[in-house]
């Protein structure tokens, strides 16, 4: 190919002519916003995953209960534990839904099936209360967790102690608090404790032993919650055996959210039930999370903007420097598109060049921050104590061709400088 010939040389030639500086920033601009963009999508990716995973984690990802319940989390009417749905829900592999599918001016409906299933079903019951320790108060909300909880999630946040046994039958007397609360309130595992409540006008008080203390980062979350044994939530609260608060759901794969709570809301609930995500439950801490789209869309547009400035510079000076070529190639006869085509793989070339060590770089320091965890934050206002990482090799890929593509298309435009450069004077100024 005669233009790729061309630029082969020209891309030697180009490596000790005068214009190599330029070439060079060129390389470490496209280089630098790069390795910018790869590490904040990876940055951003990371909180959304990590945050929305400790609350999904402690929380589920859908609620079953009463229907007047869904108004606030302290309004506790009973439900059944007989349900028809429980535990077999956990059984459900996958789940069948319509898509809504568009293309080409038309729609049409197609029946997909759901990336995962549910994982896991399990009672709670809440009940507010008020803890005195060590001349220390403290507003509590005790969630009442049954011998079908899943420990998976808390033992990695496990800070002191260990889960709570109950399987038994006796009622177990431990409770598992934040560390946030166990340090206001000056206690450590073993210590005992007594808790508060008022319930139908009376006061009631419950002696509790400090089984464990947990420490998931969601702060706000953590000084409200402490865990105990259901059996002491219905005890309290009058209940029978069989009587809960609700079900929390968890499920396999996040992108099936919708699907599987339509699907349990619709199919499975009885029509006395209600069912909501915990994104609906707790929306505000997700509209942060969607903030952070926003923040990745800004970071990638100003670095390609950067990235294309650059490019469009050095491509201007590449071809003023290559007067004299363009001239004599004009006069034996190539036609202007190409001349053009030439310097567009020129710049192509610099390009790939400054997006390859912008992901080594990139891809070092996200690597780096992964494994070494050294950006510390603040716990209180980012729920992490470090910057998390998820580093997407699908993700990376698509932002380099995307980048490759856009920075190109943007260099047509300065290449037009060459249809302007007369044969005749270039070949005689040389």
């Amino acid at each position: 190919m005669f233009e790729y010939f061309i630029a082969r040389k020209v891309i030697r030639a180009g490596e000790h002519s005068f214009a190599r500086l330029i070439i060079r920033i060129a390389v470490v601009a496209v280089a630098l916003s790069t390795a910018v963009m790869i590490s904040a999508m990876a940055l951003i990716a990371g909180f959304k995953k990590e945050i929305s995973g400790k609350i999904f984690g402690f929380w589920g990802h859908i609620h079953i209960t009463d229907t007047e319940l869904y108004q606030t989390l302290l309004e506790i009417n009973p439900i059944s534990i007989d349900q028809p749905f429980y535990p077999r829900l956990d059984s459900v592999r996958s789940v069948s839904y319509v898509s809504k599918r568009q293309g080409f001016g038309f729609s049409w409906d197609k029946e997909i099936e759901t990336h995962g299933g549910i994982r896991h079903v399990q009672v709670f019951a809440l009940k507010p209360g008020i803890i005195k320790a060590n001349r220390e108060m403290e507003g509590i909300i005790l969630k009442g967790i049954g011998a079908d909880f899943d420990w998976e999630f808390l033992k990695n946040y496990l800070v002191e102690g260990k889960p709570m046994d109950l399987k038994g039958d006796g009622i177990s007397d431990g409770i598992l608090i934040s560390k946030q609360t166990a340090d206001r309130l000056k206690v450590r595992t073993g210590d005992r404790f007594r808790v508060h409540f008022v319930e139908k006008g009376n006061q009631i008080k419950r002696n509790f032993e400090v089984a464990g203390i947990f420490k998931t980062g969601l702060e706000e979350y953590d000084r409200k919650f402490a865990l105990v044994d259901i059996r002491k939530i219905q005890q309290l609260l009058g209940w029978e055996e069989n009587m809960v608060g609700g079900f929390e759901v968890f499920i396999e794969d996040i992108r099936d959210l919708d699907p599987i709570f339509d699907y349990i809301y619709y199919k499975e609930l009885p029509v006395d039930l209600y069912a909501e995500t915990i994104r609906q439950k707790l929306p505000q801490i997700f509209e942060w999370l969607a903030l952070q789209d926003i923040n990745e869309v800004v970071i990638l547009v100003l670095m390609i903007l950067v990235a294309i400035i650059n490019m469009v510079t050095a491509l201007l000076i590449l071809i003023l420097e290559r007067t004299y070529m363009i001239g004599t190639l004009k006069s034996l006869g190539a036609s202007n598109w190409s001349i053009r085509k030439i310097f567009l793989m020129y710049a192509g070339y610099i390009v790939a060049v400054g997006l390859f060590w912008g992901n080594v770089l990139g891809i070092a320091l996200c690597l780096a921050e992964k494994y070494g965890k050294f950006i510390r934050l603040s716990e209180e206002n980012y729920y992490l104590s470090y910057a998390p990482i998820d580093l997407n090799p699908v993700s990376v890929l698509m932002l380099n061709g995307g980048a490759l593509a856009v920075i190109l298309i943007f260099l047509i435009l300065p290449s037009y400088l060459v249809t302007r450069i007369s044969p005749i004077r270039a070949i005689r100024f040389k």
